[in-house]
């Protein structure tokens, strides 16, 4: 049973898990907040700081943003990962460089890492090349996107607490026949599989208009639709194909607040969860890093929308927290021994909390705590954080520092 149980003076809970993270966005916080931006102002932005990040610099920003998640409670990681070759799309000597210092950023941070290697394709659902800075996220092909992510898989790098996922980036960037590639090669390996899906209504009418099918459409038609395929955001859906996710089991990524960040709305969650499919939480754009405001905002975005409360019982936002993220990066509950726990005493945001269990506890931390709450963090049986602070790379004054050296570097080139 998913819990928050009392230790002490502190929470206890089940490893808090970031089912969808695109690291490098990290970079973008606070930037573009004009009053004609939107997404695709944003996404503009975006597409500039990937063209400066090479393995070094990637290795860099992504060791501080893993470690500022293990510091605010995360102990894994979902990253969605399609910033694949060298600007201009040529691979670097070994194809998968960037996939590995991603690896090796989570393994100085102490975080288990799932992997989603991400297919990318197209510029546009009527399958427009590529160009500028998303010619590095491509390979070419759906097979040649398989081979390079086989040659990932044989390396044995992701074992252990790690794992490899694939990932179809959405039906804008992959053509359907590619596709059907990467649902086929995620099969065979048992591996997870993640897909944004319908996270913009320009999204839909582009697609409809280009292949008369909505996003969910063509993914059932390529067998992508199954209990290992995570849909990221699923936030302008249809009603037929909200069942159509529970009666297939999958895996539903609600990442609130880059969807609040971004304007692109609020997703029929407790629809989804009543049907049958999964709900997890993601940081995705690291607008925020904090998975009790991801958590609350699961149940908040909902209430203003439907002008009501208790939507989600603090239980199953609890669940999509943890267990809900563990089962969509492809890790059994069994295999986990990771725990966050949470200051009580002492705690300003959690000031006058009660000595209780079950939900009460449970709600008082999701909808009270925040980072600054936590106190440790064990991975895999390993304390990550202690006091506060990071085993490694120190309290969280120095690894600000160093994450904003790092950040400085990237916006001044």
């Amino acid at each position: 049973m998913t819990e928050v149980i009392l230790d002490g003076g502190r929470a206890r809970l089940p490893g808090l898990v970031n089912a969808h993270s695109h690291a490098f966005h990290r970079v973008l916080r606070g930037l573009g907040e004009t009053a004609a931006g939107d997404f695709w102002t944003w996404r503009s932005l975006m597409y500039q700081v990937a063209d400066r990040l090479g393995p070094e610099s990637y290795k860099a920003l992504a060791t501080c943003v893993f470690a500022e998640m293990a510091l605010a409670g995360f102990t894994a990681v979902g990253e969605f990962h399609y910033l694949h070759h060298q600007p201009g799309g040529k691979p670097y000597d070994d194809p998968n460089e960037m996939s590995f210092a991603l690896l090796e950023a989570a393994e100085v941070a102490g975080l288990r890492l799932c992997l989603l290697d991400a297919c990318y394709l197209q510029a546009s659902v009527e399958g427009a090349p590529l160009e500028g800075a998303q010619l590095r996220f491509s390979d070419g092909g759906g097979d040649t996107w398989s081979r390079r992510v086989q040659d990932a898989i044989d390396s044995g790098r992701f074992e252990g607490i790690h794992r490899l996922g694939a990932a179809i980036h959405s039906v804008r960037a992959v053509p359907p026949s590619a596709m059907g590639s990467v649902a086929a090669l995620a099969a065979t390996f048992g591996l997870p599989l993640h897909v944004h899906v319908s996270e913009q209504r320009a999204e839909n009418e582009a697609c409809l208009a280009a292949l008369q099918k909505s996003p969910t459409d063509l993914l059932e038609e390529v067998g992508a639709l199954t209990s290992s395929t995570t849909a990221v955001h699923a936030t302008h859906l249809r009603p037929n194909e909200v069942t159509r996710y529970g009666l297939a089991r999958c895996g539903i990524c609600a990442c609130p607040t880059t969807e609040r960040d971004l304007g692109d709305g609020v997703g029929p969650f407790r629809e989804l969860a009543d049907s049958g499919a999964v709900l997890s939480l993601g940081s995705d754009s690291q607008a925020v890093i904090d998975p009790f405001e991801e958590a609350r905002s699961l149940e908040c975005h909902q209430r203003l929308e439907q002008e009501r409360r208790g939507i989600m019982a603090p239980s199953e936002l609890l669940a999509a927290a943890t267990t809900g993220g563990a089962r969509s990066l492809g890790y059994g509950e069994q295999e986990l021994d990771d725990w966050t726990y949470v200051r009580l005493d002492g705690s300003l945001q959690l000031a006058g909390w009660a000595a209780s269990a079950g939900d009460d506890l449970t709600a008082r931390v999701l909808f009270g705590a925040s980072p600054a709450d936590v106190d440790e963090v064990v991975v895999a049986g390993r304390r990550i954080v202690e006091a506060g602070e990071h085993h490694l790379l120190g309290p969280r004054r120095a690894v600000a520092a160093r994450l904003n050296a790092v950040v400085r570097e990237l916006l001044d080139r």
